[in-house]
Formats: structure tokens, C-alpha cells, sequence
């Protein structure tokens, strides 16, 4: 019988445990990154005037133009989005890791300029109008700093920030889960859509500062902590 290395033990009860937990987390990303591909050609279809547009939306004063831009490069970033989150593709193809994150920061920036625009010209009131323009300002921020970061060789930072963008990115996903829940649960449509404003992103983005405190720390982390 072979002998036992007790002191190994710990070290193999934690890779065990590690792997594990690894498939929650895979069948959650997975999950995500499918809805975000779905939501993303759906929502494509306001290049192209498909289908009906949701009374909220077409009621907005700056439509006619800025949906466009906005469905446009917002359903680009996310499409290219989950990419950039692949730790396999960033150390096989780091060039690919680098056009790719171009963009998806330049179409983040450009998303969410014109998402500040629809925002401002809401016909659901200043709620609305303050949930989702303080959402296009954070979505613009994070991607901002990301991006400066990788600029500067500040990658653990970059990283940090970048998973904010993508968090805010996925509001687009909550917006039309919280959407849909509001109208099976047949609540009145204006105050949903109002609390609607601020749920599709502040708990995505208390999702992910709670996933980035709790991960590992290292000396680089260390020195380039956001």
C-alpha cells in the first residue's frame, strides 16, 4: 500500500473542493453568456424595424434616431462581450484578446452615450430618466478606466474594472427578466418600469463587487487594486 503524504491533504481536499464548486459556476456563466447571445440578436432587430416596439420605448422623444445606435452598439458589446473573460483565449491569442476588448470598450462607450440620450428623453419621468442615465454614466466609467488601466499595464486593475462594464453590460439581460416577471406578476407597468430603471443594474453591480472581494488576492492585485 502506498504511503500517504499527510501533508498534502489540505492542498488536495482544497483542489477537490475547487473543483467542485467550478461547475455551479460554469452552468451560471454558460447560462449568462447564452442569454446575452440571445438578447443581443433580439435586440438587433431595431436596426432592421422588426417586430413591435415596447410602448416605453417608442414613446421616447429621441427614438426615431438614438434607438438605433443604441440597440446597435450595445448589442455588439454584448456579443463580444463574455470573450474577454475567457482566461484560456487571453493566454492563447492575447492579440485577439486585445482587438477584441477594443471593441467591445468602444461599443460599451458609444452603447451607453446613446443609452444617456434615451435616457433623458424618457417618458416615464425623472425616475426613469435617473436610473438609467446613472446607469449609461456607470457603464461608461468602469469601461473608461478598464480600458486606461490596460493602456497602462495595469492589468489586475483592468481586470477589476472591466468585470464592472461587463456586470453593467448584463442589463440588458435583467432589464427583460425583471420586465417579464413585472408583467406575469401583473403589476402596474409605469412603477415597475421605474424600479425596473435601477434593479436591471445596481444588483448586478453589488453582484460583482461582492464576486471581486471575494476573490484571491496576489501582489499584483495588491498593487494595482482599483
Amino acid at each position: 500500500m502506498p504511503e500517504m503524504n499527510l501533508y498534502a491533504l489540505p492542498e488536495l481536499v482544497r483542489t477537490e473542493a475547487q473543483r467542485r464548486s467550478a461547475w455551479p459556476r460554469s452552468i451560471v456563466s454558460g447560462a449568462v453568456f447564452l442569454a446575452a447571445i440571445a438578447i443581443a440578436l433580439l435586440s438587433y432587430r431595431y436596426l432592421l424595424d422588426i417586430g413591435p416596439i415596447p410602448p416605453n420605448i417608442a414613446s421616447n422623444r429621441f427614438r426615431p434616431v438614438w434607438l438605433i445606435a443604441h440597440a446597435g452598439f450595445a448589442s455588439t458589446a454584448l456579443l463580444v462581450g463574455a470573450v474577454q473573460f475567457s482566461g484560456k483565449a487571453r493566454r492563447s491569442t492575447p492579440w485577439l484578446h486585445r482587438w477584441v476588448g477594443r471593441t467591445y470598450a468602444m461599443a460599451c462607450l458609444l452603447g451607453a452615450g446613446a443609452g444617456l440620450v434615451l435616457a433623458i428623453g424618457s417618458s416615464a419621468g425623472p425616475i426613469a430618466t435617473t436610473g438609467f442615465g446613472s446607469l449609461a454614466i456607470a457603464w461608461i466609467y468602469s469601461t473608461t478606466l478598464g480600458w486606461q488601466r490596460a493602456r497602462t499595464g495595469q492589468f489586475a486593475s483592468h481586470r477589476r474594472w472591466m468585470i464592472r462594464s461587463w456586470a453593467l453590460t448584463l442589463s440588458a439581460v435583467t432589464l427583460r427578466a425583471y420586465i417579464a416577471v413585472a408583467e406575469m406578476a401583473a403589476l402596474p407597468e409605469l412603477p415597475a418600469y421605474r424600479a425596473i430603471s435601477f434593479l436591471c443594474w445596481v444588483p448586478n453591480l453589488l453582484v460583482a463587487e461582492l464576486l471581486l472581494r471575494r476573490a484571491p488576492s496576489n501582489a499584483d492585485a495588491a498593487r494595482n487594486k482599483a
